[in-house]
């Protein structure tokens, strides 16, 4: 029977005033059993043993006309008088072995966890399943010492997938701030292989407190929150995949190039949104940019518009060029108003490696939101994979300022970085250089378009992300070929005003860019061709150069 339990939507409660409020707890939890969750535990760390015992046998008998487990925390004589079937512990009350001598074998134990030892010694003991976490602080959770987020998740996701059979068998839970507004993206991120070989161990479920206690009608927000969980985010609900390889690569490149033209068409027949949380530095050039490729920009920095906004069906490019505590405010409100309604979001970490500061900030953004691409430099992207969980088994050098600096990988070591990362992120990651690497960690692609003046001028690559996110927003079936369809555009563009008799150098160059952007997309979006695109397929990716710590 325990080995058969949904663990999906798993209900804690909560009888503080806070977030129960005069309501009467039992009813809030029949409520709830309505609405579709799957297992309950009793939490109460205050009243005394009889109102424990009281309450916990009321919430039993409408757990059991559900058919519907009923666990105690903490408390395995509660749990022993009730009859209910199981206890969940924390790390400060009874281990789990005592617990299953007390209580048999028959009954569902759980057991916190927040590292990967506690993990390990909690299968060990007996444990039938984990609460992993605390993901983000709560009002029920503020100790910020078990905060460990996506990442501390994935590890410890990961250490049992890789240990023995007992460990890669144990149910799993995620616990800490779960809601509606972050369920489906919370279930995408931990479901990160490592490798395009290793499927990776599942999250069984959320916990849920106050998003079903606190809700006005429990019944409505439970089963709100468990139609999410069986529908994918919105964020990929436009997407067509899975993606296959062609038979050649000749066969390949033609059906990308094909797939760009059609892009470019797209774009410019939709003219989807640009918002642009950019620096005042390239606001101007990223505008007139995304007007000329057939955009419509807006530069909106204050998040507070971003919900409206993200109802246009255009997409957000997060640049961090300025990085200030109000502004990483702004982006993470921003990114989950456009995870909500399923606009793309391009992330820009510029000059992340460049202090402890944007490190610390790259880290917060994947911690809180799902980004579609991630574009940067080799030094940017090492800096995101840093911040993914990776460490680097190879060469690194510090990033001064926003510069990309000397190359330190080969290609094939640059595609093993960016196809690896795009595998865990479950997203696009682009590698900008001299020649660009594109992956979504299934296909992998180089394109040797570009010129050098693009170096040369202040926010080409920012206005690159301003050209993706038009791109990405007019073409979301297949978001890789769409991406490569934007920097083919931008690129060849950059090429066509570097031949101009008018260029002299990096100041004409720029005007002259902005009109070869407009004249290439007209002449694309009207049946033209990608003349002179260099993009190769690169299908035997190495691994090896990011590895999870």
């Amino acid at each position: 029977m325990k080995d058969q339990v949904d663990y999906s939507l798993y209900l804690v409660t909560d009888s503080t005033e806070a977030i129960l409020g005069s309501r009467d707890l039992v009813q809030v939890v029949e409520q709830a059993l309505i609405g579709g969750v799957t297992i309950v535990q009793y939490r109460d760390k205050t009243s005394d043993t009889g109102v424990l015992i009281s309450t916990a046998k009321a919430l039993h008998e409408k757990c059991k006309a559900h058919n519907i487990p009923l666990l105690i925390n903490d408390r395995v004589d509660v749990a022993l008088a009730v009859g209910c079937e199981g206890v969940h512990l924390g790390q400060d009350d009874m281990n789990v072995s005592e617990a299953r001598n007390l209580l048999g074998n028959d009954k569902i134990i759980g057991a916190t966890v927040s590292s990967i030892e506690e993990a390990r010694i909690a299968v060990e003991r007996g444990a039938d399943y984990l609460g992993i976490g605390t993901l983000y602080a709560t009002n029920t959770k503020k100790n910020t010492k078990d905060i460990i987020g996506i990442n501390g998740i994935r590890k410890i996701l990961k250490s049992l997938n890789d240990g023995n059979e007992a460990e890669k068998k144990v149910k799993t839970v995620c616990i800490g701030g779960v809601n509606a507004s972050n369920l489906q993206r919370i279930t995408h991120q931990l479901h990160a292989p490592s490798s395009p070989s290793t499927q990776p161990k599942p999250i069984d479920g959320v916990a849920v407190v106050s998003a079903i206690i606190g809700a006005p009608d429990p019944k409505t927000a439970s089963s709100h929150l468990s139609k999410l969980l069986h529908s994918p985010p919105p964020f990929k609900a436009h997407s067509t995949e899975p993606h296959f390889w062609l038979e050649s690569n000749a066969q390949e490149i033609t059906h990308v190039l094909s797939f760009a033209s059609l892009a470019t068409k797209s774009v410019r027949e939709k003219s989807p949104l640009s918002h642009n949380m950019t620096n005042l530095v390239v606001q101007n050039f990223a505008a007139n940019v995304a007007l000329c490729i057939g955009a419509s920009p807006i530069m909106a920095n204050y998040a507070a518009e971003a919900p409206d906004l993200a109802r246009l069906g255009g997409a957000l490019v997060v640049n961090m060029g300025t990085v200030t505590p109000d502004g990483l405010a702004n982006f993470k409100q921003a990114i989950n108003a456009y995870n909500l309604a399923g606009g793309p979001i391009i992330l820009d970490p510029v000059g992340a490696g460049a202090t402890s500061v944007r490190r610390s900030a790259v880290a917060e953004l994947l911690n809180n939101g799902y980004f579609d691409l991630i574009k940067g430099n080799e030094r940017e992207i090492l800096a995101v994979a840093s911040a993914s969980g990776f460490s680097v088994s190879g060469p690194t050098s510090q990033q001064r300022g926003v510069d990309s600096g000397t190359a330190v990988y080969t290609l094939p070591q640059k595609a093993s970085i960016v196809s690896t990362l795009a595998l865990r992120e479950r997203c696009i990651v682009l590698m900008t250089g001299a020649t660009d690497v594109i992956s979504d960690g299934n296909r992998t692609y180089t394109i040797s378009n570009g010129h050098a003046y693009l170096g040369m001028i202040t926010g080409s690559g920012c206005t690159l992300g301003t050209t993706l996110s038009a791109y990405l927003a007019a073409n979301q079936g297949d978001k890789l070929l769409a991406a490569i369809a934007g920097v083919l555009h931008y690129e060849i563009a950059a090429e066509e005003a570097s031949r101009r008799e008018d260029v002299k150098g990096p100041g004409t160059f720029v005007p002259a860019f902005l009109d070869e952007l407009y004249r290439l997309g007209v002449k694309v979006a009207g049946d033209g061709e990608w003349e002179g695109a260099r993009v190769e397929c690169v299908k035997d990716v190495g691994e090896g150069v990011l590895v999870l710590d």
